[in-house]
C-alpha cells in the first residue's frame, strides 16, 4: 500500500427537513387544530481516529463526502426521519484544518478520538408549535437549515517519541532494524527510504517507546531539495531527535562535520521549534574504522563540530553501543511522560472550582430539612 500523508477533501453535511403546516381533518372532529410535524435533522460528518490505519490513501481519490438530507415533517404529528451521520476514519495523528480560513479544527492524537467536522442542519418546525390561545389555526412553519459545507486539509503527523534524521545512507534504517521489529528497506545507495517507518523499541515488558525513521535530508531540503523535507512534519510530535552521522562515508571528499551542520541548519530553516528540540548526536558506522583510529576520529569530529547536548558512539550493523543508547532514550522518554502527566494534573486542578470546606459538606447539627423543635415549620393542614 502506498503511503499518503496529505489530502484535501470536501465535506457537505445534510440539510434539515422542512416543517409541515397541516390541520387535523377527521369525521366528527371539527376544528381539529394544527398537526404538522417537524422536519428531520440532516446528517453530520464526523472524523474518528483509528489506530489500525497508517495512511490517508482512502482520501486520495474520494474527495467529496456528502451526508443525507432529513425528511420533511408530515401531518398527524409525524416528524421527519433524521439522516444518518457519516463517519470518516483517519489515522491517529491526523491534523484537520479548514482550507479557506487556515483554522485547525481538530488534532486526532488519540485512538478513538471523535470530532464533528460538519454539522447537519436542524429540521424545520411544524405549525403545531405555533398554536396559542389567540392563534388556534396557525399556518406558519419553518424550513430546514442548511448543513455546513467545508473544504478540509488533512495532514498526517505520525506519533513517535524519538525521531531519526541525518544524511542519506547515514544508517538510520539499519539502526531502526537493529533496535526494533521494523524492517525498512536497506541498500547501499542514497534515498533507499521513501516513506516514514515506525518501530517500537521495547526495553522491558512494561517499558517501550516509538521511534520514527524518515527519508534522508540533504543540503537545501528546506527549499524542497531531496525527499526528506516532505516528511519533516513527522518529527514535530517527537520529544527527542537522534541525529545520525556517518563517520566513515564512502565519498572520500565528504566532510561529516559539514554535513552535520548542514542538517541542523535545514531544521532551523524548516521550523525553529523543531530546531530547538533536544537533539542527540549518534556517531555511526564505527565498524568501518580501524580500532586504533576510532578514538582519534571521534575526538576530531567532536572538536570540529562544537558543543553537543549528548553523543553516543555505535555501529548499527552489528549492534555495538545500541543497548546503552536505547536505555538512555527510554529514561528520557519516561521523564518526558511523567512531566506531561504532572502538567496535565496541574491543569485539571486549576480548572476545578474552589469550594469552601465548611460549605461543601456541612456537619450534622441534629436537625434536618424538616426543621427542629426551635424552628417552626409551615404545614399545609
Amino acid at each position: 500500500m502506498r503511503f499518503f500523508d496529505e489530502a484535501r477533501i470536501e465535506v457537505v453535511a445534510g440539510d434539515g427537513g422542512n416543517g409541515c403546516a397541516s390541520f387535523r381533518r377527521e369525521k366528527f372532529i371539527p376544528r381539529g387544530g394544527p398537526d404538522g410535524g417537524d422536519g428531520g435533522r440532516g446528517g453530520s460528518i464526523l472524523a474518528v481516529a483509528d489506530r489500525n490505519l497508517n495512511t490517508l490513501i482512502d482520501y486520495r481519490y474520494t474527495r467529496c463526502f456528502r451526508a443525507g438530507r432529513g425528511e420533511n415533517g408530515g401531518n398527524k404529528d409525524c416528524y421527519g426521519k433524521g439522516a444518518e451521520d457519516i463517519v470518516l476514519r483517519m489515522p491517529v495523528g491526523t491534523v484537520i484544518s479548514d482550507l479557506d480560513t487556515g483554522e485547525v479544527i481538530a488534532d486526532l492524537d488519540e485512538d478513538g478520538k471523535e470530532v464533528l467536522v460538519a454539522r447537519g442542519g436542524r429540521g424545520g418546525l411544524g405549525n403545531l408549535h405555533f398554536k396559542s390561545s389567540v392563534n388556534r389555526a396557525p399556518r406558519k412553519r419553518t424550513m430546514g437549515e442548511e448543513g455546513e459545507r467545508r473544504n478540509l486539509h488533512l495532514e498526517l503527523k505520525v506519533l513517535a517519541d524519538v525521531g531519526l534524521l541525518g544524511m542519506p545512507n547515514a544508517g538510520k534504517s539499519t539502526f531502526i532494524r537493529a533496535v526494533s521489529a521494523a524492517r525498512p528497506k536497506v541498500a547501499d545507495y542514497p534515498f533507499t527510504t521513501l516513506q516514514p517507518n515506525l518501530g517500537v523499541v521495547r526495553t522491558s515488558e512494561a517499558r517501550s517507546f516509538v521511534i520514527a525513521d524518515i527519508p534522508g535530508l540533504i543540503e537545501g531540503a528546506a527549499e524542497g531539495a531531496g525527499l526528506g523535507h516532505q516528511f519533516l512534519r513527522h518529527l514535530q510530535r517527537t520529544s527527542l531527535l537522534l541525529h545520525l552521522v556517518d563517520l566513515a562515508p564512502f565519498d572520500p571528499e565528504a566532510d561529516p562535520v559539514r554535513d552535520a551542520h548542514a542538517i541542523a541548519e535545514e531544521l532551523r530553516k524548516y521550523d525553529p521549534g523543531l530546531y530547538e528540540k533536544p537533539r542527540w548526536l549518534v556517531l555511526n558506522k564505527l565498524d568501518l574504522i580501524a580500532e586504533e583510529d576510532r578514538a582519534g576520529r571521534i575526538q576530531h569530529f567532536l572538536d570540529a563540530y562544537g558543543p553537543v547536548e549528548r553523543h553516543f558512539e555505535i555501529s548499527a550493523v552489528n549492534g555495538d553501543g545500541c543497548r546503552a543508547l536505547i536505555f538512555a532514550l527510554q529514561d528520557f522518554v519516561d521523564a518526558q511522560r511523567e512531566r506531561r502527566e504532572a502538567e496535565r494534573l496541574a491543569t485539571l486542578a486549576r480548572m476545578e472550582p474552589d469550594v469552601a470546606p465548611d460549605t461543601a459538606f456541612p456537619e450534622p447539627d441534629g436537625s434536618d430539612a424538616r426543621g427542629s423543635e426551635d424552628t417552626p415549620v409551615d404545614r399545609a393542614d
